[in-house]
C-alpha cells in the first residue's frame, strides 16, 4: 500500500469515527428519535453495510461471515447503547474525549493486569491523564453531566473489551460483521425493554442509518484495510485525533462551545495517553 493511500484511508477512518459522535449528538439533540431506537438502527445498518463489504471484498470466503461470538456482540451493544444514551446530555467533543480516554485506559489496565510494567515517562503520562480526568469532573459551570459521563465511560470500557477480545480472531472485517449481526437481536431486546420511551422521526432514522452504515460499518472496513500497514503504536496514537476532530466538528456543525476545562482536560488526557503509548514503543525497540 502506498503511503498516500495509507494516509487517506487512515484520515477517512478517523473522520468516520468522529462522525459517529456528531451524528449521535445531532440525532438525540435535534430530532425525536429515542436512544434505544437509534442504537438498534445503527447496529442494523452497520451489519448490512459490513455484510455488503464482505460480499464484495471477501467474496471467496463470504460464507464465513458469521464468524464472531456472542460475548463480543454483547460488548458491542453495551458500547453502542451507552454511546447513544450518553449523547442525550453530552456534547460531541466531551463524549468523544471520555470515550477514547476510557478505551485506552481499559487497554492499558489490561496490559498491567497481564504483568506489563510502566516506565518513568509512562507513569508521568498515566498520572497526567488521570489528573485530566479528575479535572474534567471537578465542580464548576462547565462540568459534564454525571449520568452521561458514566454512560460514556461504560461505553468506552465495553469498546476496550471488544477490541481486546478481537485480537487474533482472524479477518477483522469479517469478525466485526459477524458480531454486528449477532448484536442486532440483543439490541432489539433493549428496544423492547425501553418501549415506553419509544420515539421516532424520519430525520432521526437517517442520522442513525448514516451512523451505522457509513460512520460505523464503512468506517470500520476502511480502518481494518489500513490497520495492517500501520505500526501498532501509530495505530493507537492516531486514534487520539478522534476527539479533536469531533471537537472541531461540534464547533463548526453543531454550534457547540469549547470550554477552557475541555481544552485543558483534552491536552492532559490525550497527551498523557500518548506518552504511555509512545514510551511503550520506545522501550520495546531497545
Amino acid at each position: 500500500m502506498s503511503n498516500t493511500r495509507l494516509v487517506v484511508l487512515t484520515l477517512l477512518a478517523m473522520i468516520a469515527f468522529a462522525g459517529n459522535s456528531l451524528l449521535n449528538r445531532l440525532a438525540l439533540n435535534d430530532t425525536n428519535i429515542d436512544a434505544a431506537s437509534f442504537t438498534t438502527l445503527r447496529l442494523v445498518s452497520g451489519a448490512m453495510m459490513l455484510w455488503l463489504v464482505v460480499q464484495i471484498v471477501h467474496r471467496k470466503h463470504s460464507n464465513r461471515i458469521g464468524k464472531g461470538n456472542w460475548l463480543s456482540a454483547t460488548a458491542l451493544v453495551v458500547y453502542a447503547a451507552g454511546f447513544s444514551f450518553a449523547y442525550i446530555s453530552l456534547s460531541a467533543a466531551m463524549g468523544a474525549l471520555i470515550l477514547f480516554g476510557a478505551v485506552q485506559a481499559t487497554m492499558i489496565t489490561h496490559g498491567l493486569w497481564l504483568g506489563e510494567r510502566l516506565r518513568g515517562l509512562q507513569v508521568i503520562g498515566l498520572l497526567l491523564a488521570l489528573g485530566g480526568l479528575v479535572g474534567l469532573f471537578l465542580p464548576g459551570i462547565s462540568k459534564p453531566p454525571l449520568l452521561g459521563s458514566l454512560l460514556m465511560l461504560l461505553a468506552g470500557v465495553a469498546w476496550g473489551v471488544y477490541s481486546l477480545r478481537g485480537k487474533g480472531e482472524g479477518d477483522a472485517t469479517r469478525v466485526t460483521a459477524g458480531n454486528f449481526l449477532r448484536a442486532v437481536p440483543i439490541a432489539l431486546v433493549l428496544n423492547l425493554l425501553m418501549f415506553q420511551h419509544f420515539s421516532f422521526d424520519s430525520a432521526g432514522f437517517w442520522y442513525a442509518v448514516a451512523s451505522g452504515a457509513l460512520a460505523s460499518g464503512l468506517g470500520y472496513a476502511i480502518w481494518y484495510t489500513a490497520l495492517p500497514a500501520l505500526k501498532s503504536t501509530t495505530a493507537a496514537t492516531v486514534q487520539l485525533s478522534v476527539p479533536v476532530i469531533a471537537a472541531v466538528g461540534g464547533i463548526l456543525l453543531l454550534n457547540e462551545d469549547l470550554s477552557l476545562r475541555l481544552v485543558v482536560a483534552s491536552v492532559a488526557i490525550l497527551g498523557g495517553i500518548a506518552l504511555v503509548i509512545l514510551e511503550k514503543k520506545a522501550a520495546s525497540s531497545k
